[in-house]
């Protein structure tokens, strides 16, 4: 801080240093520089920072208007900053920065730069930033290890370069295994583990022959999820030029170790297990895995018996929910792991269709080229619009064709004298799919007749059409991808899952060049060093970023305390404040088993207030509960020393789920009991705010909980009474703590189901 002058000191102070500036010869090379000053040092007599900025401007062209070598004097006040950051832009020369440097007030100045979109977006779309919240409270994740259990890696992407990570921590045990074109060396500071699984594919086909023998991915998948979680910053990332920016995973500063468990060959359980089971050996704190059984009891769920162990070791794991939709029930619903299902991000892709009257319409594409159409002619004809017809296509003048459906498919449009389509959607709140393999746009149903019109109204109609654009902001957002698979999980329907949602749809990450990213027309196929693509393989990574930078922040907190802070802070609002919409049920509330509490809040989740924990031997109650054996339960504990004097299956769990018997006549009644530990700074008091779910009555007790320091715990009840019902009926609400100081709000869904069956 420098000295308090009096006021017409000061003022004489910075008129001399401003004047200062230009005595020699001025700096040919000027630039726009951004300038942080001290508000508490301005002089009283000015109104304010404008004000005193202005002036000191003006100064220097009153007093200096001209150079030794006879430049006039360009400085000039760009901006003022005074709501975020206190200072101002302005163009100046090295020689009057320099000088600045001096002045009263001043606290650091750096060059303009050009700024560009970032992705992933998600991070932006999750709200971290570098300044505040769970970034820096985790240092980026830094130290923490994330073990990949995927396709593998392709080790050369930018996205795992080493560049300012530190040395790798002690305590980690794996190897950068070599294999086909991968060695040693590949690994480094960012990717420290490598290593791959096969003997599981090699036994189901003894004479097969592994086309890549090595943990390097020729797949794609591997690589995107390990850069999602936690890739290195990558500048001038896109696909094709859409999402142009820098590419940079959740946690960036984190550790990568790779398993290599899937093969084109084929994918089997015991690989999978194996691949885990190392990475628990190797000493990974976050096990990140986008891939799922279906049809299997949990005592048979290789991710449920390895993920066991790993929350035994406080290894936090992160699953996918699956992509079948609403055809099959999500895998992964196991009650000691995170279930992710996937949603949107505020992002879309565009093309400008500007017409021949000047008329310009955006539309959808990821047309996956640089080029243009232009000014050429407009078709529209009745017989030819549904587009559905190979022989009617090749009657199609030469070229603009407007197709009435969306769900045209391109590959089939190979008529050399159609040039581009546009095609008419029905408007869906977000496309979810990379493939736009022929040159057109999709328009919406508003603007078809305008386009439509035009293109009828004369012979000489004509358009232009401009693609790679990228368009932020886009609502509402998140939407449930249609594809996310739904609960209840019949491995085990009494813990709602999954638990929470994350970005899955048009995901920008890193991929391997052995494999096509999309295609043009329909046998030409694309390559590139970054791929776009949806799925809850997608959704996973970010969840299981955020858990490594919760793990950073806590390293003190246990799997399962992580899982409850992500649940209880998840937003089960979009970003107009208006509850989540399901694409998959024509944009209808989202439901708990398609969403689970909502998206996940990494900044929320830092600081959730209470959380709900639960200790091995809880889990071992739940598995003692169900009806399995004792080898079944020895299968996924692997140890006797759990007992089974208290079986129950009221895990203290961040969610609810009551099932009714469907045609079964009543007042039905579930009574829960949970534990919640104050994780906040201190004494404090939380009160109880129930919605509760249709034709449901919901009774907590206490309905208030005081807290007289940090780590104690306090027991609650929750009781559900609710009708049976005839038909398949299903209702859902939330029962939310609130601190009295409005600092922390711990929020549960509950989800009221007919009875499932389970596997």
């Amino acid at each position: 801080m420098g000295m308090v002058l009096n006021d017409g000191v000061a003022l004489l102070q910075l008129a001399l240093v401003l004047s200062s500036l230009y005595v020699g010869l001025l700096s040919a090379e000027r630039s726009t520089y951004i300038v942080h000053m001290d508000k508490s040092l301005m002089p009283k007599p000015f109104t304010g920072p404008h004000h005193w900025y202005s002036s000191a401007i003006d100064s220097i062209k009153s007093t200096n208007p001209t150079a030794s070598i006879g430049q006039k004097s360009t400085a000039k006040l760009l901006y003022t900053y005074d709501s975020a950051l206190h200072g101002f832009s302005a163009v100046l020369s090295e020689d009057e920065l320099e000088d600045l440097k001096e002045s009263p007030g001043f606290l650091s100045a750096y060059r303009d730069r050009q700024v560009t979109v970032d992705t992933t977006h998600t991070t932006d779309f999750l709200s971290l930033d570098p300044a505040t919240g769970l970034w820096p409270a985790s240092n980026y994740g830094r130290d923490v290890i994330i073990g990949v259990v995927d396709s593998g890696v392709w080790p050369e992407s930018k996205s795992f370069d080493d560049r300012w990570m530190t040395e790798v921590p002690s305590r980690w045990k794996g190897k950068c295994e070599e294999g086909q074109e991968f060695n040693s060396s590949m690994c480094n500071l960012k990717l420290i583990g490598a290593r791959y699984f096969n003997k599981g594919v090699r036994a189901a086909e003894p004479n097969i022959t592994i086309s890549m023998n090595s943990a390097r991915d020729v797949d794609g998948h591997g690589t995107h999820t390990a850069s999602t979680a936690a890739g290195n910053y990558v500048e001038g990332a896109s696909f094709f030029g859409y999402a142009f920016g820098t590419a940079r995973g959740v946690a960036p500063q984190a550790r990568l170790a790779v398993y290599k468990v899937l093969w084109k060959e084929g994918r089997y359980a015991s690989d999978v297990l194996a691949g885990m089971d190392q990475a628990v050996a190797d000493g990974v704190d976050v096990i990140s895995i986008s891939m799922g059984f279906d049809f299997v009891p949990l005592h048979e769920d290789p991710i449920a018996i390895a993920s066991f162990g790993a929350m035994e070791k406080g290894v936090f794991v992160s699953t996918s929910a699956g992509n079948r939709a609403f055809r099959r029930p999500l895998h992964n619903g196991i009650p000691w792991v995170l279930t992710v299902a996937a949603g949107s991000v505020d992002r879309s892709f565009a093309g400008t269709l500007t017409l021949g009257n000047g008329v310009t319409i955006i539309g959808w594409t990821t047309f996956p080229a640089s080029g243009f159409i232009k000014n050429l002619s407009l078709n529209y004809n009745k017989t030819i619009s549904p587009c559905n017809s190979t022989e009617l296509l090749s009657k199609a003048p030469y070229g603009i064709l407007i197709c009435d459906d969306y769900e045209t498919r391109f590959t089939e449009i190979d008529e050399p004298d159609i040039r581009a389509v546009i095609t008419v959607g029905s408007e869906p709140k977000t496309f979810e799919s990379n493939s736009f393999p022929f040159p057109g746009i999709i328009i919406s149903p508003k603007d078809a007749p305008t386009v439509i019109k035009y293109a009828s109204s004369s012979e000489s109609a004509t358009a232009s059409i401009k693609f790679q654009q990228t368009i932020l902001g886009k609502k509402p957002a998140p939407v449930v991808s249609t594809y996310t698979s739904r609960g209840p999980s019949p491995s085990y329907p009494g813990i709602l899952k999954p638990d929470v949602m994350a970005p899955g749809s048009l995901i920008l990450a890193s991929w391997s060049p052995e494999s096509y990213v999309t295609n043009i027309g329909s046998n030409i196929g694309l390559t590139g060093e970054f791929n776009m693509i949806s799925g809850t393989s997608m959704a996973c990574p970010h969840a299981s970023g955020i858990a490594a930078l919760l793990k950073g922040a806590h390293p003190e907190w246990s799997p399962t305390a992580i899982l409850s802070a992500m649940v209880t802070t998840a937003n089960p609002l979009d970003n107009t404040l208006n509850p989540i919409q399901d694409l998959g049920l024509d944009s209808a509330t989202a439901m708990p088993t398609a969403m689970g509490a909502g998206h996940v809040d990494p900044n929320r989740a830092l600081d959730p207030g209470l959380i709900y924990d639960a200790t091995p031997q809880d889990y071992a109650n739940l598995l003692c509960s169900m009806n399995i054996t004792q080898n079944q339960i020895l299968t996924i504990t692997r140890s006797n020393s759990y007992s089974c004097s208290n079986p129950s299956s009221d895990l203290n769990y961040p969610s609810f789920i009551a099932f009714y018997h469907e045609f079964k006549e009543g007042v039905l009644v579930q009574k829960f009991e949970r534990t919640v530990t104050n994780v906040g700074p201190g004494a404090t008091k939380y009160n109880v705010k129930v919605k509760a779910p249709k034709g449901s009555v919901i009774t907590v007790s206490p309905k208030t909980l005081v807290f007289g320091k940090m780590q104690e715990k306090k027991n609650y009840t929750l009781t559900i009474r609710y009708n049976s019902h005839e038909e398949w009926i299903v209702s859902f609400g939330s029962i939310t703590w609130v601190e009295n100081n409005g600092n922390h709000t711990v929020r549960s869904p509950i989800y009221v189901s007919p009875m499932v069956e389970v596997w």
